[in-house]
This record gives structure tokens, C-alpha cells and sequence, in this order.
């Protein structure tokens, strides 16, 4: 376990493996800060900061696609933000969460739940129109597909749970849900999702100082202790892809020292596979 940059991050997430750059980008949701790590260098800096950013895909030009607060949708290259959906109406009062990009370049992307309704996960097509795909979520979070892109995977961190939906790579349709993991409080909420390249699903755990590999039947059968509890998410990057970085949070709330809301990063524990690139027509 290696620290590599302590911003104290309220809510650290969304660790994104530059393919283009050659670097880590992460985001800070609340503040809207965004960071990147060159692991070349070993230099890592703040990018970006300005309304709260829940998460963000790389387009295939190497622009971040990103995914904000009141369902505002937009694009960001050094020096320039500019928007593709401006508000959704019924997120208005919340904010985007977890998202992905798929292998056609669509990208799924969810909400927080509020008072007024619960989550929701959406489908941004390349044409730049929306698609809800499901409602009544909790919390909706951590995403993956499977090597063989016949399922897709997504968490919903309130309910404990991962549930597996048949995918269709041609539509980009979900059906057929069902629960792949169930987690029990002490292990703490599932958060952040990633896949490696055995097809093998690694999930952080937020109040569970960890990050876990679960087995084919759903279970834990690998876990890595951080040493702070609010882990966030994962992703897999590198050369090879052989580098696992970590998001963690709560670095308003803990005293200075627990490292909370750092980033970490874990060397040859397990190799991943390149995220695929959005390309929302812009």
C-alpha cells in the first residue's frame, strides 16, 4: 500500500486511468476539485475546480466528459468547460454519482437519491440524448461489465448490494436483474466497482477500510485493508495495467494523520483491462 497524494478529500472518487496521458485523474464530488497523478513524475496536481463533480469518462479525443450536480452534463479540457445537457428537471435537487462508458461510447450514468425520490441510472446515447434505465436506487454507484460483455454490473451502496442485468452491447438495453453480491453491514456499503482481466469484480467498501475481489458465486475471497474507513473506489491503471488506485474520504471530518481522503495505490496485485472511451457527440 502506497500513498500517493493526500488532498483530505471530502469525498474522494472516481479514480479514471488516462489512456491518452498516461495518468490517474480523480475527483473530490463536493467540492468539484479535480486531480491527476503522473506516475512517471511522480507529480501530482489539482486540475480543476468548480461545481460539484460526481463522476467522469474520458472521450475518445482524450477530453473529460463530465457528469455534475442538478443532472448538468459537460466537457473539460484544460482551460475550458462547456455544457451538453444543461439540468435535468427531476435532478434539480441532487447530483450525478458513479458512471461508465461503454463499448459503443454510451455512457451509464447515475444519481443520488434525495428526500423527494430515490436514485436513478441513465443512459447518455452518442447523440447526446438520455435514457432511464432504472429507478427506486438508493444510493446508485460502482458499474463494470463483464469479459464477455454479456452482463453489466451495479451497485446500489444503500441496499448492500450488486446486481447483474443481462447487456446487450447492440442496444445497450438491461434486463433479467438479480443479485450477484449481498453484503452484510460489518462489511461495510459497496461503492466503487472495477473488473480485471480474469473477469474477476473488485469493489471498495465504504466503513469497511477495504477493497475486495469477489469470487464467481459473489462472495469475498480476496481483501486488501487500507488504513482509513471510508474507501470509495478502484480502478486499474499503468503501463500495464497493473496498478491499482484507490480513492478513500472523509478527509473533512477525520483528525490530520488518518490519511482520509487520500489516494493510494497498489502495486502487482492484479492486472485490469483499459476502460472504454465515451464519444458523446459534442
Amino acid at each position: 500500500m502506497e500513498l500517493i497524494a493526500d488532498y483530505a478529500c471530502d469525498t474522494g472518487e472516481n479514480p479514471l486511468w488516462h489512456a491518452i496521458e498516461r495518468k490517474v485523474y480523480w475527483c473530490d464530488i463536493p467540492k468539484g476539485r479535480l486531480f491527476r497523478f503522473d506516475p512517471s513524475t511522480g507529480v501530482h496536481e489539482q486540475c480543476y475546480e468548480g461545481r460539484p463533480v460526481g463522476g467522469f469518462t474520458m472521450q475518445s479525443d482524450g477530453t473529460l466528459l463530465l457528469f455534475m450536480d442538478r443532472g448538468t452534463i459537460a466537457t473539460w479540457q484544460e482551460g475550458g468547460l462547456s455544457e451538453i445537457v444543461k439540468d435535468i428537471p427531476v435532478e434539480r435537487d441532487s447530483r450525478f454519482n458513479d458512471v461508465i462508458a461503454d463499448p459503443h461510447g454510451r455512457v451509464y450514468c447515475g444519481t443520488m437519491s434525495t428526500e423527494q425520490s430515490s436514485g436513478r441510472l441513465y443512459r447518455l446515447d452518442p447523440d447526446g440524448s438520455l435514457q432511464l434505465m432504472l429507478e427506486g436506487i438508493g444510493c446508485s454507484n460502482g458499474m463494470a461489465f463483464s469479459a464477455d460483455l454479456q452482463n453489466f454490473y451495479h451497485t446500489d451502496s444503500f441496499a448492500r448490494q450488486i446486481c447483474r442485468y443481462d447487456y446487450s452491447v447492440e442496444t445497450g438495453s438491461l434486463s433479467n436483474r438479480r443479485v450477484f453480491a449481498q453484503f452484510g453491514e460489518r462489511d461495510g456499503m459497496p461503492d466503487g466497482l472495477t473488473r480485471d482481466r480474469h473477469g474477476r469484480l473488485w469493489s471498495a467498501l465504504w466503513d469497511g477500510s477495504a477493497v475486495v475481489r469477489l469470487g464467481e458465486d459473489g462472495h469475498i475471497d480476496r481483501k486488501i485493508p487500507l488504513p482509513t474507513p471510508k474507501v470509495s473506489s478502484l480502478i486499474f491503471g499503468g503501463a500495464n495495467y497493473d496498478e491499482m488506485y484507490i480513492t478513500t474520504a472523509g478527509g473533512a471530518e477525520q483528525p490530520a494523520g488518518l490519511l482520509a481522503g487520500a489516494l493510494f495505490r497498489v502495486a502487482n496485485e492484479s492486472t485490469g483491462v483499459p476502460e472504454f472511451c465515451s464519444r458523446i457527440r459534442c
